[in-house]
C-alpha cells in the first residue's frame, strides 16, 4: 500500500513515544493515574496558581524528559526514513514532543495539532524560551513556579491544553492533507481525542485506505484497511526494510 500509493499520510499518537521513554497519558502507568486531567486545563492553568505548581511540578520532575535523556525510536525514525524516499507526503502528531522533527522530518512537514512542549512563551510580553531553559533555571533557583524574567508574567508550554483551540493553521493543514490523502497510516493512538480523532475519518471518507497500527482498539478499527496490534518500532523497522526491498526490486 506504501508503494502503490502517491499521497500518503502518517498520524502519530503518544504510543509511538511510549518506547522513547515517554509515558502516555490514558494506559495503565500512564500521566493521569499519577495527575488529575482536569489540573491541565487551560482555564484552570490560567486561573489558579495550586495547578500551576502542579503544572510545574510535572515538568520539573521530568515529566516529558529532556533532550538528553529521550530520543527518537526506531517507529521514529523509519517514518523520517519513509518521508525521505518520497513514500510519506507529511506527518500529522497529536504529540508534543518534537521527536519527529529530531529524527530527521523537515519542520514544514510535521503538523503539530496539539502544539510543541519544547517551547514556554510568557502570556504577557511574548518571550519565547525552551522549557529546558526555564526548568534548569527553576531548579537551580528552587522555584516551584517560574515567571517570565523580561517581565513577571506567566510562563506555559506551547502545548495544547485542555479547553484550548487547537492551532488554526495546523487544523487546517491536517484536514486538508487528511481529506485529500489516499493511505493515511495510524500509529500508537487510541484515536478518542477529537477532533484530531477526526482526521482518519475525513481520510476514510474521501476514499483512502486505512491502516492502524495501536496497541489496543480504536473506534475507527472496523472502517481499517488493515489493523496490526504491534510495537511502533519493531513493526516499523520490518515495514521500511519491506519496502526498501520492494523499491529495489521494481528498480
Amino acid at each position: 500500500m506504501i508503494i502503490d500509493s502517491e499521497r500518503a499520510v502518517v498520524f502519530t499518537g503518544a504510543g509511538i513515544s511510549t518506547e522513547s521513554g515517554i509515558p502516555d497519558f490514558r494506559g495503565p502507568g500512564g500521566i493521569w493515574e499519577k495527575y488529575d486531567p482536569s489540573d491541565f486545563t487551560y482555564q484552570r492553568f490560567v486561573g489558579d496558581s495550586d495547578s500551576r505548581r502542579r503544572h510545574w511540578d510535572f515538568y520539573l520532575n521530568g515529566g516529558f524528559g529532556s533532550e538528553d535523556e529521550v530520543s527518537p525510536n526506531p517507529a521514529h525514525h523509519a517514518v523520517a526514513e519513509l518521508h525521505s524516499m518520497g513514500k510519506v507526503h507529511c506527518i500529522i502528531t497529536q504529540n508534543v514532543d518534537n521527536l519527529h522533527q529530531r529524527a530527521g522530518v523537515p519542520e514544514d512537514r510535521v503538523i503539530e495539532l496539539h502544539g510543541n512542549m519544547r517551547w514556554v512563551k510568557c502570556l504577557d510580553c511574548g518571550k519565547r524560551s525552551t522549557l529546558a531553559e526555564v526548568v534548569q533555571w527553576a531548579r537551580e533557583n528552587s522555584i516551584d513556579e517560574p515567571r517570565c524574567e523580561i517581565c513577571g508574567g506567566m510562563l506555559k508550554p506551547q502545548a495544547v491544553f485542555f479547553g484550548e483551540s487547537l492551532p488554526e493553521r495546523a487544523l487546517a493543514d491536517a484536514t486538508h492533507y487528511s481529506s485529500n490523502c489516499d493511505l493515511f497510516i495510524v500509529i500508537g493512538s487510541t484515536l478518542v481525542v477529537t477532533p484530531a480523532a477526526f482526521m482518519p475519518r475525513y481520510a476514510v471518507q474521501n476514499g483512502a485506505r486505512l491502516v492502524i497500527i495501536n496497541i489496543g482498539a480504536t473506534p475507527m478499527d472496523r472502517q481499517a484497511t488493515m489493523v496490526v496490534e504491534a510495537r511502533a518500532g519493531e513493526f516499523m523497522a520490518k515495514v521500511v526494510e519491506r519496502v526498501k526491498d520492494k523499491v529495489g526490486t521494481q528498480a
